[in-house]
């Protein structure tokens, strides 16, 4: 059990970076021995480009933690409202080995759009890698 506690992959932190109608996300992870890992996507500057953008960083990170044994794929992202939360909600695709999956996350936008579309990532990829972590990292 202390393994799963050593090996578990926190959100540390999130850069934003407009320029020239792109804007550029850096995200990076923790592990919780004090690893860090962080990566970087791109897209255009617009609400739903910078939810991409931070969607993909955040997949990078995630690729990074497990040195890509695991394929990430930014399938869409979006904003919907239900019962009265605004969420942003991620579609991706999982490549493990031969076995591909779709997962789908969410997170109720509170401070704002950027924190919530990597938490979305997180919360797709929970199962897939919180349950394999142990083995993805060696």
């Amino acid at each position: 059990m202390t393994a799963a506690v050593e090996n578990r992959i926190r959100f540390e932190g999130i850069e934003v970076t407009r320029r020239s109608g792109k804007v550029t996300a850096k995200v990076t992870l923790r592990w919780q021995d004090g690893g860090l890992v962080t990566g970087q996507a791109e897209d255009q500057d617009t609400e739903i480009g910078t939810m991409r953008a931070v969607a993909g960083a955040t997949s990078r990170s995630l690729e990074q933690a497990v040195e890509d044994r695991v394929r990430l794929r930014l399938v869409g992202v979006k904003t919907i409202t239900a019962f009265d939360a605004v969420l942003v909600v991620v579609a991706l695709s999982s490549r493990l080995e031969d076995h591909e999956q779709q997962l789908v996350g969410s997170c109720v936008i509170r401070d704002d759009i950027e924190h919530a579309a990597a938490r979305a990532v997180l919360s797709a990829t929970n199962r897939l890698l919180g349950s394999n972590l142990i083995y993805l990292r060696w």
